[in-house]
């Protein structure tokens, strides 16, 4: 396993130390891979999508264009 060294700001340390104060967690480490590993799941489903929005809008199925299509996605996601 890597090991790296970061700098946090104090309210970020401090809510990670609560994760692993409320057991939430094993270890701080534990909470950043865990966040990590959401961070990719994320950009897999936003690189998914992506790609749907550009084979649409390539094979004519839609006149928005990917930009706007993923904002309006987004916007309801974050409703």
């Amino acid at each position: 396993m890597a090991r790296q060294s970061i700098s946090l700001t104090n309210p970020n340390d401090e809510w990670l130390k609560s994760q692993v104060a409320n057991e939430e967690y094993s270890s701080k480490s534990e909470v950043i891979n865990d966040l990590v590993r959401q961070a990719r799941n994320q950009q897999a489903q936003v690189d998914w999508l992506r790609n749907k929005l550009e084979s649409a809008e390539a094979s004519g199925f839609t006149s928005e264009s990917k930009e706007a299509i993923l904002k309006a996605s987004k916007a309801r996601l974050n409703a």
